[in-house]
C-alpha cells in the first residue's frame, strides 16, 4: 500500500511544520526522522471526491465507509477501491457507524435520516425524524446482541434497542443542553458531546456517572466540534477547541454514598495545544493530534489564513504534553477548510490513521523498520543503515544487506575514507568471491591497493593467486615494509612463492643489502622449504631467528662449517643449541671448527665441563690454558672439579703465570705441602689462608712450620693465637714468644683462647652427660627385650641337629635351650658346660664374632 509511486504522488504530503522546516540553517544530519509515513488514499475515492466531498468515514479492520455531501455512502477496500454504494439521502451524511464485527452499519444524514441494517440482509432500523441527526452509534456487539441496541444525537440523546416483541422502544438518555455533535461508544460506557461539555453514561447500570465541562466557551460548537476517542475500555480523550482532557473512569469505593452512581470519572492529565483540535487518535501511550491551522499573513499582519493541517505525536503528561513528532500535510484545498471540515479515524489492528477532508483523504502509518533503513540511506547515514538492517534482515535478506553496504562503501571512498571502506569490506561482502574481487580492482584504480591489503579474506575464503601477487607487487614498488609485513601475516599458499621470489630477487640486484627484502627472501625460502638458503641470509643479516630456523626444521647437518659464524651472532645461543644435539654435531666435531678461534673454544668447553665434567675429559690439558688465558677466576674451580687433568702440566703452567692460589692448591693436591703453605706465607702474606690450609692438611708437621715462620711475626702471632686452639695445644706456642715482643691484641686473644678452652671443657662435660644417659637408657631397653618371653612351636628347628624343637608327643618331659639371638637347640645338642665353657653363648653368633672355624671347634 505505501509505495514509491504513490508517495511522488503525495507531493511532499508529510512535512515538516513550519517553525522546523523555516531553518533552512540547521544541518542536514541533525534531522529528526519522522514517525509516520503518509499516502493519499487513491483509485475509487479519487474519482468519488472529483464530483462529491467527503463529509464522514468511519474504519473497520475489514473496510472503510465514507459518507459524502451528496447523501451517498460507499464501502471501500483500504486501497481505495468501491465495493458497495448506498443512496440514503440528498443531503449530507452526518455518521456512520459499525459495529465490531463489521456486518452492521448505521447511517445519519442532515435531513433526519437514520438507518441501521444489516450489510448482508438490509434489515433494521429506518425511520425520518423531523430535525436533522448529526451522529449514530451503534453497540459494539451489535451484531451479537439480543436488543440490537444504538443511539442518536440531535437535539437530545435517544437509546433504541428492541424488547422482547422484536419492537424497537426509545428511551431519551439526556435532553436540554443544545445539539449533541459527537458520541463514542466503547464496551458498557457511552461518551457525547453537547455545547456544554462532556458526558458518559454506563449502560450497565442504567447511570450516567460524570459532566465535564469546556473549557472555552466562546467558541461555536458547530464550528470547533468536540473530539473524542477512548484509548481503552475506562479511558476517554477530551480534545475542543485548544484543550485536551485525559479521563479514567473508576470503579467507587462501595462504603461511600449509596445514592451515587457506582463509577466516577478522573481527570488524570489536563492541558492546552497550540492550535485547534480537529481529531484525536491512540497511539500506545502517546496520542496522535490533528489540528487545524491558521497563522498570520506576512503581507497583511492583521489577516489570519488556513494552513497546512499538522499530525503531531504527543505524549501526555499531567499538566502538559511533549511533542514526539510534528508533521505538516498538504491536503487538496486545504485553504478552503474550517476546523469542523476535518475528521480523523484510526483502525486499531494495524495503527493507521485517516485524515478526512472534503476533497482529500489521507493515510498516516507507523513507519516500519524498512522506511526507518530507507531514511538513514537518504541521509547518508549508511554505517547506521547496516546496522539496522543486519538486525532485521539478518540471513533471510542478505543481498540487501550487501546492497546497502555496498552503498555505504560507494560513499566512504567518494569522501576519500579509504581504510575505512576497505574496513567495511569484511562484513559487507562476506564470502562472495565476486564482490571481492570487483573491490579489489576498484582500489586498485583508484590507487588504494594499500588501504585494502590488511582486509582481504585469507581463511576458507580465498581469492585467485593473481590478486594477492598484485597487492604484494604493488607494496614492493614502494614499501618494503609494508611488504615485509603482509609475507609474514598471509599463509603463504596465498599465491605463487616463486613469482614473489622472483620479484624480490630483482629487487635486490639494485639494492643487495637490504635488509628488509633480505630478510622477506629468507621468510619465501622457508615457505618453500629452501632452508638451506633461509640459513644462508639469516647467518649473514645475524638474525635473531636462526636458532629457531635449525631446531625447527632439523638443520644441523647444515651447520657444520657455518659453527663459528653461528657463535660470532650469540656465543650462549650458539653452545646452548650445540651442548643440546651432540647426537647431531659432535664434540670432537666443534671443537675441530674452532681451533682457530681459541676464545669460542673455551666458551664451547667450559660450559661442556659445566654439564659434564667427564664429556670432554679428553680436552682437559686445553682447557688448563684456555681458563688461564681467557677466564682464571674460573681456572680453579675447574682444577678442584677435574679428576682428568694432568697435574703437573696445570702447575707448569700456573707457575710460569704467577697464579699463586692455584699453584698452592696443586702443591697441596700432589702431596706438597710444606712448599703450599710456605708459598702462601711468603707470597700471600694471609696468615688466616695459612691456618685454614693447615687445618685442612691437619698435619702437625705444617702446625710447626706455620708456628716457626710466624713467631717473629707478631700479626702472624695474633692470627694464631685467635684460631689454632682447637687443633694445637696454645701453650707450644706462648712459651715460644719471645719475651718484650709486642703482639696487637694479645689480651683479646688469650681471652679467646680460655674463652675456647672454656668451651671445650663444657662440650665434653655435655657429652658425657649425653653418652651415660643414652648407654643407661639402652641398657634398660636390653634388658626389658631380654626379659621378654619367646614363642616356641612347632615350625622351630635345633639349629644343631635341625629336627623340630618340639617332640611331637608333648607330653613327655623335654629340654631346650633358646638364645637371646633367637637361636634355638634342644640341650642334648649343646656341649655340657664343663667340657666348653662358652655353651652360655649361642655358637652360631659367637663364631661370627670370632671368625671362621670357631664353631667347628665348639662343635
Amino acid at each position: 500500500m505505501f509505495n514509491s509511486c504513490a508517495m511522488a504522488e503525495v507531493e511532499e504530503l508529510g512535512r515538516k511544520s513550519s517553525d522546523e522546516s523555516s531553518d533552512d540553517s540547521e544541518e542536514e544530519e541533525n534531522e529528526e526522522e519522522p514517525k509516520l509515513k503518509y499516502e493519499r488514499l487513491t483509485n475509487g475515492v479519487t474519482e468519488i471526491l472529483q464530483k462529491d466531498a467527503a463529509s464522514c468515514m468511519t474504519v473497520h479492520d475489514k473496510f472503510l465507509a465514507l459518507g459524502t455531501h451528496f447523501g451517498k455512502v460507499f464501502l471501500l477496500d483500504i486501497q481505495g477501491n468501491v465495493t458497495q454504494k448506498f443512496d440514503i439521502s440528498p443531503v449530507k451524511i452526518n455518521q456512520i457507524s459499525l459495529d465490531d464485527s463489521g456486518e452492521h452499519v448505521g447511517i445519519c444524514s442532515e435531513d433526519g435520516k437514520v438507518q441501521v441494517f444489516g450489510l448482508y440482509t438490509r434489515e433494521g432500523f429506518h425511520e425520518n425524524f423531523d430535525c436533522p441527526i448529526k451522529i449514530v452509534a451503534l453497540h459494539p456487539q451489535f451484531g451479537r446482541s439480543s436488543s440490537k441496541q444504538f443511539v442518536t444525537g440531535g437535539s437530545k440523546l435517544q437509546l433504541y434497542e428492541r424488547n422482547w416483541l422484536n419492537r424497537w422502544k426509545t428511551l431519551t438518555l439526556h435532553e436540554g443542553e443544545g445539539t449533541i455533535t459527537n458520541i463514542k461508544w466503547r464496551a458498557n460506557l457511552i461518551a457525547w458531546a453537547n455545547s456544554v461539555g462532556v458526558k458518559i453514561y454506563d449502560i450497565s447500570t442504567r447511570q450516567r456517572i460524570s459532566n465535564v465541562l469546556r473549557d472555552n466557551a466562546s467558541l461555536r460548537p458547530d464550528m470547533y466540534p468536540c473530539s473524542l476517542c477512548w484509548k481503552d475500555n475506562t479511558t476517554l480523550v477530551i480534545g475542543w477547541g485548544t484543550s485536551v482532557k485525559i479521563c479514567a473512569v473508576k470503579e467507587r469505593d462501595p462504603t461511600e454514598v449509596r445514592d451515587l452512581p457506582s463509577r466516577y470519572v478522573e481527570i488524570v492529565s489536563a492541558f492546552d495545544t497550540e492550535f485547534y483540535i480537529s481529531g484525536l487518535g491512540p497511539l500506545g501511550d502517546q496520542l496522535v493530534v490533528l489540528y487545524y491551522v491558521k497563522e498570520i499573513s506576512d503581507e497583511m499582519q492583521d489577516k489570519e489564513f488556513r494552513a497546512r493541517p499538522r499530525l503531531d505525536i504527543i505524549q501526555p503528561l499531567p499538566e502538559a504534553c511533549e511533542e514526539i513528532s510534528s508533521d505538516a500535510l498538504t491536503v487538496r484545498h486545504f485553504q478552503e477548510n474550517e476546523c469542523r471540515d476535518y475528521g480523523l479515524e484510526h483502525s486499531e489492528g494495524e495503527s493507521l490513521f485517516y485524515i478526512i477532508s472534503p476533497k482529500d483523504i489521507v493515510v498516516a502509518k507507523e513507519r516500519d523498520q524498512d522506511d526507518h533503513i530507507d531514511w538513514l540511506l537518504d541521509k547518508k547515514k549508511y554505517e547506521e543503515a547496516l546496522m539496522a538492517a543486519e538486525i532485521s534482515f539478518k540471513n533471510i535478506k542478505r543481498h540487501e544487506v550487501q546492497k546497502i553496504g555496498i552503498a555505504y562503501i560507494n560513499h566512504l571512498v567518494e569522501k576519500g575514507e579509504y581504510d575505512v571502506a576497505a574496513r567495511k569490506c569484511q562484513k559487507v561482502l562476506g564470502k562472495n568471491m565476486e564482490l571481492w574481487e570487483n573491490e579489489v580492482y576498484r582500489f586498485k584504480t583508484i590507487g588504494q591497493l594499500k588501504a585494502i591489503s590488511q582486509y582481504l579474506p585469507r581463511g576458507d575464503l580465498r581469492l585467485r593467486p593473481a590478486i594477492y601477487e598484485m597487492i604484494l607487487h604493488e607494496f614492493l614498488k614502494s614499501d618494503f615494509e609494508g611488504f615485509a609485513t603482509l609475507i609474514r601475516e598471509w599463509p603463504g599458499d596465498l599465491y605463487n612463492n616463486m613469482t614473489v621470489v622472483q620479484a624480490v630477487r630483482d629487487h635486490l640486484k639494485k639494492d643487495p643489502n637490504n635488509e628488509t627484502l633480505l630478510t622477506t627472501l629468507a621468510e619465501l625460502y622457508t615457505y618453500d622449504q629452501r632452508y638451506d638458503k633461509a640459513l644462508e641470509i639469516y647467518l649473514q643479516l645475524r638474525h635473531k631467528d636462526v636458532y629457531q630456523l635449525i631446531h625447527k626444521h632439523n638443520l644441523f647437518s647444515s651447520i657444520d662449517d657455518k659453527i663459528v659464524l653461528l657463535m660470532d651472532f650469540d656465543k650462549e645461543k650458539a653452545v646452548d643449541m650445540l651442548l643440546d644435539n651432540e647426537d647431531k654435531i659432535s664434540i670432537d666435531r666443534v671443537v675441530e671448527e674452532l681451533k682457530d678461534r681459541p676464545e669460542l673454544l673455551h666458551v664451547y668447553l667450559h660450559k661442556l665441563f659445566k654439564r659434564d665434567h667427564h664429556k670432554g675429559q679428553k680436552y682437559h690439558e686445553k682447557q688448563i690454558s684456555l681458563y688461564a688465558e681467557y677466564d682464571r677466576p674460573n681456572l680453579l674451580p675447574f682444577l678442584r672439579d677435574s679428576t682428568h687433568c694432568p697435574l703437573e702440566k696445570a702447575l707448569e703452567i700456573c707457575q710460569q703465570r704467577n697464579f699463586v692460589e692455584e699453584t698452592v692448591f696443586l702443591l697441596s693436591r700432589m702431596g706438597n705441602s710444606r712448599r703450599a703453605l710456605q708459598m702462601i706465607m711468603e707470597e700471600l702474606h694471609d696468615v688466616d689462608k695459612a691456618i685454614e690450609f693447615a687445618k685442612e692438611q691437619d698435619d702437625a708437621e705444617l702446625w710447626e712450620d706455620l708456628i716457626s715462620y710466624s713467631i717473629d711475626k707478631p700479626p702472624f702471632i695474633t692470627g694464631l693465637l685467635n684460631n689454632i686452639g682447637t687443633h694445637v695445644d696454645p701453650i707450644l706456642l706462648i712459651h715460644r714468644i719471645k719475651e718484650g715482643m709486642e703482639i696487637p691484641n694479645l689480651r683479646d686473644s688469650l681471652v679467646k683462647i680460655l674463652q675456647d678452652y672454656n668451651l671445650q671443657i663444657l662440650l665434653r662435660e655435655g657429652c658425657k652427660k649425653i653418652l651415660v644417659a643414652d648407654s643407661l637408657s639402652l641398657l634398660k631397653k636390653m634388658q626389658r627385650t631380654q626379659m621378654r618371653g619367646v614363642r616356641v612351636d612347632e615350625e622351630n628347628i635345633c639349629e644343631a641337629c635341625h629336627a623340630p624343637i618340639l617332640p611331637s608327643d608333648t607330653a613327655k618331659v623335654f629340654n631346650a635351650v633358646v638364645f637371646h639371638c633367637r637361636h634355638m637347640f634342644h640341650k642334648d645338642c649343646l656341649p655340657s658346660p664343663s667340657t666348653i665353657p662358652s655353651v652360655q653363648f649361642c655358637n652360631i653368633c659367637s663364631a661370627k664374632r670370632r671368625g671362621p672355624g670357631s664353631a667347628i671347634m665348639e662343635i
